[in-house]
């Protein structure tokens, strides 16, 4: 009996409920069609801040669902240079980084080229640009080898390991992606959206690579939503949904996984999922119309480029508390430059003071209700 969908004898010939799905397809179309013409709607410098915004959140928050947490400006940094943005006094990125910016770009930017091993290869390169994983060598630029073993999702401590999925064997893998690649770049029958679900489903259970699957499976993801959609911004994050929600994909991953070839349920969730991220387009979007509005306000104010560098950080969704010591930290200047700064700001009534004193003293942004 088979343990895994991919012994079933009619892999990978997948089915589902069309009708089960339509009225939530369509649902989730037009609200993709409502975002792309509410963004298109706004002045090239916010577009372009949306952009930054939304793929700011999916490259952390796809390295999150795998465990790894990125630097949030160093993030912003590599992708703003890249697109050909200003990165004012944002730090410059590691080759961790920039990698998995390279890919995600290339995936989304690109969203016509064809998928093909090498760039696949190319994508998985990118993102291990040490050959290592965390402290393990690993085979970068190639589908996994025998030499790794079966590959497992396991959980749980050493002894006492519980085993979620066992892809297919490595001899399978060349023929595997050959039908996979296959249909994905001749496959047009297939809702686009629908075909997203499913290349995300189909490659991440043949898990081709010793490490990185997953955010490769939710790259591949996002380049056919880009198809779909057939323009290169993005102004949701899928990723940022899927972390909101890790448990539940996990748990349907491994479900359907184990269950026949009709996948609905799975892309039940994936619509479902995908529609939670487009509503959440409408904070980027607030977020957005703020920022503008902020500097709008201030246009006339005088700022050097450490302020202004800091007023962006805390407009963009700033950790913690403004303190001078973290300001003269951040900005690299001596506290009594740092105190100067920020009282300038104050004085402009565009920084107030906490309640506290001392050493405890924090400051935030005046509201535009404030003044």
């Amino acid at each position: 009996m088979a343990e895994y969908i991919y012994q079933l004898p009619d892999w990978p010939h997948f089915s589902w409920e069309s009708d089960a799905l339509a009225k939530r397809l369509a649902a989730v179309r037009l609200r993709q069609g409502e975002l792309i013409g509410r963004m298109h709607g706004l002045g090239f410098p916010e577009q372009e801040e949306a952009v930054l915004t939304s793929l700011t959140e999916e490259v952390l928050k796809s390295s999150e669902i795998e465990g790894e947490k990125l630097d949030k400006e160093a993030v912003r940094s590599s992708l703003a240079r890249r697109l050909g943005m200003e990165t004012g006094a944002l730090p410059p990125a590691d080759r961790n980084v920039e990698g998995i910016v390279e890919m995600m770009l290339d995936a989304t930017q690109n969203f016509k080229a064809e998928l093909t091993a090498e760039r696949l290869f190319g994508w998985h390169a990118s993102l291990f640009p040490t050959g290592r994983s965390n402290m393990k060598k690993i085979a970068v630029g190639a589908w996994r080898d025998t030499s790794a073993g079966p590959m497992q999702v396991i959980s749980g401590d050493y002894g006492r390991e519980r085993v979620h999925y066992e892809a297919p064997a490595a001899e399978r893998l060349d023929s595997e992606m050959t039908a996979f690649l296959k249909w994905y770049n001749t496959e047009d029958t297939i809702d686009p959206i629908i075909k997203a679900a499913i290349a995300h489903l189909w490659f991440v259970t043949i898990h081709p690579f010793e490490d990185g699957n997953g955010r490769i499976a939710r790259a591949i993801a996002d380049m056919s939503l880009a198809r779909s959609e057939e323009i290169p911004q993005r102004f949701y994050s899928m990723s940022a949904q899927i972390r909101a929600e890790r448990n539940a994909y996990y748990d349907l991953l491994e479900s359907t996984q184990k269950r026949g070839l009709n996948i609905t349920p799975w892309l039940e969730w994936f619509l479902g999922c995908l529609d939670r991220a487009i509503g959440g387009a409408e904070t980027v979007l607030a977020a957005v119309l703020e920022k503008a509005e902020f500097w709008k306000r201030h246009a006339g104010a005088k700022l050097n480029d450490r302020q202004r560098d800091m007023l962006n950080r805390l407009l963009d969704g700033f950790d913690g508390k403004l303190t001078s010591s973290k300001w003269a930290a951040i900005e690299k200047c001596s506290p009594d430059t740092a105190l100067r700064d920020i009282q300038a700001l104050v004085d402009q009534n565009i920084l107030a003071r906490d309640r506290g004193g001392g050493r405890s003293t924090s400051y935030t942004l005046v509201s535009s209700w404030e003044l």
